[in-house]
């Protein structure tokens, strides 16, 4: 008998130990991405409502942030202002004394 035992499916054992044996991973990953093809979600041409909403809040987080980038900007420049100020306040107040 030796290597010609029969499986249940009808494959000889002699057949199995000459395929290749990359053969099963390449035909399991082929089935797992035809299957998955099969159930994935397909997307719609057109937009929903939720992804307008979505594209609305985003156009408004970007304006606001532009906002108060100028902002902080406008604040840095009066902020050395009084620095500048503040210092030449400081030597005027040492020649005084």
């Amino acid at each position: 008998m030796g290597c010609f035992f029969r499986l249940g499916a009808g494959i000889d054992l002699a057949l199995l130990r000459r395929m290749n044996p990359k053969f099963f991973p390449v035909a399991l990953v082929a089935a797992v991405v035809f299957v998955g093809a099969l159930f994935a979600p397909t997307h719609s041409g057109g937009q929903t409502g939720e992804d307008i909403a979505m594209t609305q809040l985003l156009n408004d987080v970007t304006a606001q942030q532009t906002t108060i980038a100028d902002n902080q900007a406008k604040i840095d420049v009066k902020l050395a202002s009084v620095a500048e100020n503040l210092r030449l306040a400081r030597i005027y107040a040492g020649r005084g004394k």
